[in-house]
């Protein structure tokens, strides 16, 4: 692939930058919130450093012109030297331990701050709609807050050593002027050359970094799949190794491509603009040299300036250095800020009814649609239909009819895009998210095979009796899992899933059984199964259901099932297919209607004949 180069544009490139910064006032409010103590104790020790460059370089100098001096007069004040080598000795040791103790409160910020990130973007992650969440460009906004982590805590570090440069420069530049002010007019010849070659290539690299999103999320997915124990048996049945390893290796080299190309630019400019800046570094050490010869000035005060001027050259651009880095970590800081800032359409209609303690008359879809977001077609429409307190209700359909979906509306995963849901005659979107989902229970098919032990797997079920025993014991043994954990190395304590040294596997079946529990672990009012026992046989399904009727015989359920005999279970049964409600009534009832649902009992029946 080949890409149009565009030439940097320094001024916009500095506008750009400048215009990152502005996340630095709220990046700085979290770290604070985040330890003060620390950052206080950063600050101060920052501060009390800045100084010591300054103060070893005048001492340095005293020592120098006492030397020379006493060398001319053939009498030595021993003593005197003493106490300045003392000095420089212990301004050494004072810089040493106080380097020791930035080090020590940035590592200790940066920790505390990239807990709070990471801790930040899984509660965000959680609080967005379902449907956000199935948006590729959500994933690219999650991608691009997750990214460079490590540059965005480190932001601290660099901006307060930014400032701690910033005071050590100002000391330096005072001590250069009072003695040779005329060296600061050479002092920006030198630093400004690498200025600009920064600046120039600061934001191709976010750019490039941004624009590459999705095909970084594919690299990173190619390598999970390629590598994992969920893909291992196609991987290796279909042979897809070679597949997967080709188009890691063409996707990696076109980025590759672009990046070298945009480093190789850098590092061409950068070397350029290098030389000017030490041509201009040496020619001021020569003037102070001639100047020194000349007499015009002592030896100390040809070593304080050449030094002084060495270190505010080395300062200043790191400083600049430091700044393109800083704005490169902002843009990245401010994707994270933009990702935090993603609203949330569940908050736009806030909560402005109680949410009742139980469902006593019905939940009623009146004239309901739903589209996904961008798609040209509706799931369904004008969908209308009750569920009734206490019974039993079974939603079937060909595959895509939508019955998964009217199940994540019920929960208020998603919102209706026309029509209503009624709980007891009150719109379910006046009620707290929250407070409305604590009266279901809800176990799909695709659940989550938790790598955490049997105990934790079921007590996420009802997430604050994590810890009950006793609870989860009673919701394993209503799922028949007890005999399942029963039979592991630890039992309730023993890790699940291959991720970790000790995890024990599971088949199949024997995660559905784990994944029913969650469901008993609630104890909720209104109880949804959406296919969890899919991979059991017919019959153990069966048995299954037969027992879960039974103990929920006072619970209002919805039941999702492609077994027929299952079905039958329900109180009533209701028929999806071409985005709308075709039937609904009991099993008897339907079947002598002779419609879709005999059609499609009939033909199931058949296969086991």
């Amino acid at each position: 692939m080949t890409s149009r180069k565009i030439p940097p544009n320094p001024a916009g490139s500095f506008l750009q930058n400048i215009g990152t910064l502005r996340a630095l006032p709220r990046f700085f409010r979290l770290i604070w919130a985040t330890s003060p103590r620390l950052a206080i104790a950063n600050i101060a020790v920052r501060l009390l450093q800045s100084g010591i460059p300054v103060a070893l370089l005048y001492v340095g100098k005293l020592i120098i012109d006492r030397v020379v001096a006493q060398s001319a007069t053939g009498s030595p004040d021993w003593a005197a030297l003493g106490w300045l080598i003392g000095i420089e000795f212990a301004l050494v040791l004072l810089s040493d331990g106080l380097g020791r103790i930035i080090a020590l409160t940035d590592s200790l910020i940066v920790d505390l701050y990239s807990n709070r990130v990471s801790v930040e973007l899984i509660q965000k992650a959680a609080a967005m709609d379902l449907w956000q969440l199935e948006d590729p460009e959500f994933y690219d906004k999650l991608d691009q807050a997750q990214r460079q982590t490590t540059a965005r805590t480190n932001l601290t570090a660099s901006v307060l050593s930014q400032g701690q440069d910033l005071i050590t420069a100002s000391f330096l530049i005072v001590g250069l002027a009072v003695v040779e002010p005329w060296l600061i007019a050479l002092l920006l010849l030198a630093i400004l050359p690498s200025f600009i070659s920064e600046l120039m290539f600061s934001q191709s690299s976010y750019t490039l970094a941004k624009r590459w999103t999705p095909e970084q999320r594919m690299l990173s997915y190619l390598a999970y799949i390629g590598a994992t124990n969920e893909s291992a048996k196609e991987v290796k049945l279909f042979n897809l190794s070679g597949y997967l390893s080709e188009r890691f290796s063409r996707l990696a080299a076109r980025f590759y491509a672009e990046n070298r190309a945009l480093a190789m630019r850098r590092a061409s400019w950068g070397s350029l603009f290098n030389l000017f800046s030490n041509l201009a570094y040496y020619a001021a050490y020569a003037v102070i040299v001639v100047r020194a010869v000349q007499g015009s000035i002592t030896l100390g005060d040809l070593t304080f300036l050449a030094g002084s001027f060495n270190r505010l050259q080395t300062r200043v651009q790191a400083i600049l250095s430091r700044f393109t880095s800083m704005t490169a970590s902002a843009m990245y800081l401010q994707d994270y800020f933009d990702f935090l800032d993603l609203p949330v359409a569940s908050d736009l209609t806030p909560a402005s009814a109680a949410v009742p303690a139980a469902l006593t008359r019905a939940i009623v879809f009146e004239n309901v649609g739903f589209q996904y977001p961008g798609a040209e077609t509706y799931v369904f429409r004008n969908l209308s239909f009750e569920l009734r307190a206490g019974e039993k209700l079974a939603l079937v359909g060909r595959n895509g009819a939508g019955k998964t979906t009217l199940v994540k509306l019920l929960l208020r995963l998603y919102e209706p895009t026309e029509g209503r849901i009624t709980f007891d005659g009150i719109d379910i979107r006046t009620f707290d998210v929250a407070e409305y989902r604590a009266l279901f229970s809800a176990i799909f098919q695709d659940f989550v095979q938790y790598n955490f032990t049997a105990g934790e797997n079921i007590g996420v079920g009802m997430i604050e009796r994590i810890a009950d025993r006793p609870r989860i014991e009673q919701a394993a043994r209503k799922s028949l899992a007890d005999a399942v954990i029963a039979a592991l190395p630890a039992g309730y304590d023993q890790q699940l899933g291959k991720r970790f040294r000790t995890g024990s596997e599971l088949s199949g079946g024997q995660w559905q059984k784990i994944a029913l529990a969650r469901a008993y672990m609630a104890d909720a009012a209104i109880v949804v199964l959406d296919e969890p026992t899919a991979a059991l046989d017919a019959q153990s399904e069966y048995d299954t259901f037969l027992r879960f009727v039974d103990l929920t015989s006072a619970k209002t359920t919805v039941i999702i099932s492609h077994r027929f005999s299952t079905v039958r279970m329900a109180d009533r049964i209701a028929v999806l297919g071409d985005g709308r409600l075709l039937e609904i009534g009991s099993h008897a009832e339907l079947m002598a209607a002779h419609g879709i649902y005999a059609d499609l009992f009939n033909l199931q029946a058949q296969g086991y004949q």
